[in-house]
């Protein structure tokens, strides 16, 4: 199965090499590489209810339950891409957690634009190249007195999974998902990848519990290819409604303002472009 999935010459995963790369003062403190999981977020998160540091790292060669926002399944093969999820314990308030999906993005925008692509974010958590999904996040954390005992950051990034391999478990959908490899027309080395991921990501880190959400939210929105157009919000539980974005707040709600003009906040929900 790996084997047809995998295109020739893809390195392994080694957990070594990615160690040797790592600058950060707290991300991947300590690193967990598996084979194969239902989840790097679900391991992660019995690793946090046993006390694991901040800072711990589980990266997963294949998920086979992986999920993304929405409860939407992640394709996951093995042997080709990055699944990663990263803890954190901050000391904050739970309204501040959106902000942690923020950094995730920004992270992987630029250990993208390393690779010399040009991605962008589209609320709330999807990176594109070229119009196309390569990589996404999934904030997940557990409260307790209104504070944060923990957070889970998951990512999945398309790096080297063929245009074929992803018609074949996507079929239509796949018109909508890329890859780093198919655009940069190169294999990206999954190590190298993962250790400056998770470099960046300390970095943004860093400058949100240093700074607060000022310096992260004025990045976030230079790469945001939302603001200003036509979208169309379908949640699951509330009726499908038009409006055009204005922005985000610092709190990570998308604000529109819809047909009526009347000035909505949304958390949840699927965006699709109208214009």
């Amino acid at each position: 199965m790996a084997s047809s999935l995998r295109p020739s010459g893809c390195v392994d995963l080694d957990v070594d090499l990615i160690r040797k790369q790592l600058s950060g003062r707290t991300v991947g403190r300590e690193l967990r590489l598996l084979d194969s999981v239902p989840s790097t977020n679900a391991v992660l998160r019995g690793l946090a209810q046993e006390g694991a540091p901040e800072g711990t790292v589980v990266i997963a060669d294949e998920q086979t339950a992986g999920q993304g926002r929405l409860r939407k399944t992640w394709f996951s093969p093995p042997s080709v891409n990055i699944y990663a999820s990263v803890l954190f314990r901050p000391a904050i308030a739970p309204r501040e957690v959106p902000g942690y999906s923020f950094i995730s993005s920004l992270a992987l925008t630029d250990a993208i634009q390393a690779e010399g692509l040009r991605p962008a974010i589209k609320w709330p958590n999807d990176v594109l190249v070229d119009r196309r999904k390569v990589a996404g996040s999934l904030v997940e954390c557990v409260t307790s007195d209104r504070r944060v005992d923990w957070i889970i950051l998951g990512v999945g990034v398309n790096l080297n999974v063929t245009r074929e391999t992803l018609y074949e478990a996507l079929d239509e959908a796949s018109h909508a998902a890329g890859s780093l490899a198919e655009v940069a027309r190169r294999e990206i080395d999954r190590n190298a990848f993962a250790a400056a991921f998770l470099n960046l990501l300390d970095e943004w880190a860093q400058i949100y519990a240093l700074q607060g959400p000022a310096p992260v939210l004025d990045a976030w929105r230079d790469r945001d290819i939302l603001t200003g157009r036509r979208v169309e919000v379908r949640g699951e539980e509330d009726a499908p409604f038009e409006g055009r974005v204005l922005g985000v707040d610092r709190e990570g709600y998308l604000i529109l303002r819809d047909a009526r003009g009347v000035r909505r906040r949304v958390l949840d929900g699927e965006i699709r472009l109208s214009d």
